[in-house]
């Protein structure tokens, strides 16, 4: 008697389970019909952006102060815009532009060679070639450039004969007025400021290539010179060339203080001419200006392909040029236009055919209910409660399969 009941109580436990899975599919799984009603809803919803409007008051206002800006440039009358064309490519400032460029181009090859042999020697093991290099770092990066431009041009004062020999012994002396002109003060000035930060910018890109490369290089048997010229440098350059191209602008505005070592620069020539033409101050700011920002465009162009140059190693794909980028831009926009007009045209044939296939879909729908409701219609055993099983399973994960979808 016992053993019956425990039968009868199993058995009872079993049917509730099969009625519990049902319950849970039920509540959990929508109709058919709501999934495809739901479905096309979802698809015909416009995607709407999200929205910024900080953002676009912001835009706002930076554009309402540059217009301002950009009418008083037209309206003010002591901007000068006459005189600005009459100086703009007179002789003087090209005098002037034409030994910026010498000065400049001429420190930023010395300072880029000494600085990647400052960098070795900071990199060395001998503690007296990193001593040195330190110590020179910390001098330069310390004084002013204004002021080692000063002490060199007085350098005649404290030194006036230079020379090399033995230590406190004979000596090959020259004046140093022969030796060092303007020109070459002005250069070894802005030389020796500019070493100490090319440097610095040379041993952080030495630094973040991956010592996995300095490992193969040696691996390889090559000799430590090579490995630095053929494996180490090329990598460093991605880092050095973007730091380094900064410098080089900084180095071009920093040659206006060469104005100060009577030398005649853009800047210096601005200032005379200032001085002559008082009623042309202004004027010549500005031609200044114009020619400061032609230059320092240059430059930036001058890194873009650089940069790009030195990236083939490193990427699938270079960079797009901007000229390949405005056409690529005039290509999606005349694609753009045609595929606006053909998804116009194929808008009427497919609402029609969804319209029929919704309704095919429908019918379907209908049909395998009816089935169903036929086929159910006996007694549960083993193979409905399986049945229920994998279909909460589904419910479960979300998934829907045409098994589940025979269990109501």
């Amino acid at each position: 008697m016992t053993e019956i009941t425990e039968v009868s109580r199993r058995d009872a436990t079993s049917v509730d389970g099969v009625g519990d899975v049902h319950d849970v599919r039920r509540a959990s799984r929508p109709d058919d019909v709501t999934i495809d009603a739901a479905g096309r809803a979802a698809l015909d919803r416009p995607v709407v952006p999200l929205r910024h409007p900080l953002r676009w008051i912001a835009a706002a206002l930076v554009l309402v102060v540059l217009l301002n800006f950009v009418e008083t440039l037209f309206t003010n009358e002591q901007w000068g815009w006459p005189a600005v064309g009459k100086w703009l490519f007179s002789p003087a400032i090209l005098t002037g532009l034409q030994l910026t460029l010498v000065a400049t181009a001429l420190s930023a090859v010395i300072s880029f060679t000494g600085g990647i042999v400052i960098a070795i020697a900071r990199l060395s093991r001998n503690p007296v070639l990193s001593g040195l290099a330190w110590g020179y770092v910390w001098l330069f990066r310390s004084v002013p450039l204004i002021l080692v431009l000063v002490f060199l041009y007085n350098l005649g004062s404290l030194y006036p004969t230079i020379g090399v020999g033995i230590p406190f012994g004979p000596q090959l002396e020259v004046p140093t007025a022969n030796v060092l002109g303007d020109l070459a003060i002005g250069v070894i000035g802005l030389s020796l400021s500019e070493i100490a930060y090319a440097s610095e910018i040379v041993r952080a890109g030495v630094l973040a290539v991956d010592h996995g490369q300095h490992e193969a290089a040696q691996a390889l048997g090559l000799p430590r010179r090579r490995q630095f010229v053929r494996v180490i440098l090329p990598q460093a350059l991605r880092s050095i060339v973007p730091a380094f191209v900064n410098q080089v602008v900084g180095l071009l505005k920093a040659s206006s203080l060469l104005f100060y070592v009577s030398l005649l620069d853009l800047f210096g020539v601005v200032q005379n001419l200032s001085s002559t033409y008082p009623t042309d101050i202004i004027p010549l700011l500005v031609v200044a200006t114009i020619w400061y920002l032609a230059l320092t465009s240059a430059v930036s162009v001058v890194q873009y392909y650089v940069e790009r140059w030195t990236a083939r190693g490193s990427v699938r794909s270079l960079p797009p040029t901007p000229l390949q980028r405005v056409r690529a831009a005039v290509r999606r926009g005349a694609s753009g236009g045609a595929g606006g007009a053909s998804v116009g045209a194929s808008v009427g044939p497919r609402g029609a055919s969804g319209g029929e296939s919704g309704g095919a879909r429908g019918a379907s729908v209908g049909a395998s209910r009816r089935s169903r409701g036929a086929s159910q219609g006996g007694p549960g055993g083993a193979g409905r409660l399986d049945q229920a099983a994998a279909a909460a399973r589904s419910v479960a994960s979300g998934t829907s399969t045409s098994n589940d979808r025979g269990i109501s």
